[in-house]
């Protein structure tokens, strides 16, 4: 007989709840920020320039633009792209609210793109039928941290004249086809949230190798405008012009040194968050009431989340059940996501339930496992240990 659930009165796996996701934060990363911080520049300040050319370096793009959040980069990317009122821009409605926001924040029209079971992403398949006159953006998002279908992305983007904006906030460190994503669509879009890969706190950065597209960005996320203040004082100038209706997305230099240092440590957290990955999979390959990730054979996740599928038919209980004992015991699972489809918003605009059925049904049996470099194997083992508990109850 399986030990009690703390929801039904037994001891919790942990004393204290286990997130999620979490940033990590060295001295290193302190004494970065207290430098800028006694610093002359605390914004538009040569961090900036150092930030964005370290992580154009790591992603293998020509250009990074760092900007205040991974929303903002949706918007810059999708401005620069020229979306417009009456355009469309199809993207997955398993993602975050703002891979579709960006769309309406320019007036356009989001199309919502079903997704592949095995991975969850946007299906190619899907898009092309989706295809319009009006199309003018695809925003593939490479959930959980594996790339969507680039290539075939990539061709149908080409053949139609349409911009393929890969969201990878998700995927930093993550590679296709043995290429590192963030110089593979025409652009490129990343956060730096406290839960993702790399942290300045907020933020997001969009890469590109296109020089033009560069300069657009550059100008979106500083009013419209042409040059910024360190420009204009080191030329000993006081005249700009304001040539589009931009935003102030700028990113400080206090979170750019603190990206700067977060980004040497990265490729020692993404094998750490590849340890915990497989760790999870060596232990829950014999439990066949989870459906476990599946990581296609030409590309390396960067696991941002490993998201399990609960097996209902399987269980004396519904995936809610498993959340809420998983809760109870202090891990600290999540759901990504309800459906973008589904929210009361983009309801008032026609869709629901029903529009994306593999993306429906994947909904309502997901659960995310903690994942972040920072967890001790005790931690790993916990989420295990809680985990087996549960189950083995249901």
């Amino acid at each position: 007989m399986s030990e009690r659930l703390a929801m039904l009165g037994g001891q919790p796996t942990r004393a204290s709840l286990l997130p999620y996701g979490r940033q990590l934060i060295d001295e290193e990363d302190i004494r970065a920020v207290v430098d800028v911080l006694q610093s002359d520049w605390l914004t538009t300040g040569p961090k900036v320039d150092e930030y964005e050319a370290a992580f154009a370096e790591y992603v293998g793009a020509k250009y990074a633009i760092a900007v205040s959040s991974g929303t903002a980069a949706l918007h810059a990317a999708a401005f620069a792209a020229g979306v417009g009122p009456g355009d469309e821009v199809i993207t997955t409605p398993l993602t975050f609210v703002a891979s579709a926001n960006c769309a309406r924040y320019l007036a356009a029209q989001p199309v919502f793109a079903d997704v592949q079971d095995d991975t969850l992403n946007i299906s190619p398949t899907a898009v092309c039928a989706l295809l319009s006159e009006r199309t003018r953006a695809i925003v593939a998002v490479d959930f959980t941290g594996q790339p969507a279908d680039i290539d075939e992305l990539l061709d149908i983007a080409t053949s139609r004249n349409v911009v393929l904006i890969e969201d990878a906030c998700h995927a930093l460190g993550s590679e296709y086809r043995g290429r590192t994503v963030g110089g593979l669509a025409a652009m490129t879009v990343f956060s730096t949230h406290p839960v993702k890969h790399v942290a300045t706190g907020e933020g997001g950065v969009v890469t590109t190798n296109d020089g033009k597209l560069a300069d657009r960005l550059r100008q979106f996320r500083n009013h419209g405008i042409t040059s910024d203040a360190r420009m204009r004082q080191e030329t000993g100038s006081w005249f700009y012009e304001m040539t589009e209706l931009g935003y102030n997305y700028r990113l400080t230099d206090i979170q750019c040194a603190l990206g700067i240092t977060q980004l040497r440590k990265q490729q020692a957290w993404l094998a750490r968050r590849q340890q915990i990955a497989d760790k999870y999979t060596e232990a829950f390959a014999t439990m066949h009431a989870l459906r476990l990730p599946r990581v296609k054979a030409d590309r390396r996740s960067a696991w941002h989340l490993y998201v399990v599928r609960v097996r209902e038919k399987h269980l004396q209980g519904t995936r809610a059940d498993i959340f809420r004992a998983l809760r109870a015991e202090n891990i600290g699972v999540n759901v990504h996501y309800i459906p973008v489809t589904w929210q009361p918003y983009y309801r008032a605009l026609g869709h629901g339930p029903g529009e994306c059925p593999i993306a429906d049904a994947a909904y309502e049996t997901l659960i995310s496992l903690p994942m972040f470099p920072a967890m001790s194997d005790l931690d790993v083992d916990d989420v295990i240990t809680a985990m087996s508990k549960v189950m083995g109850h249901y």
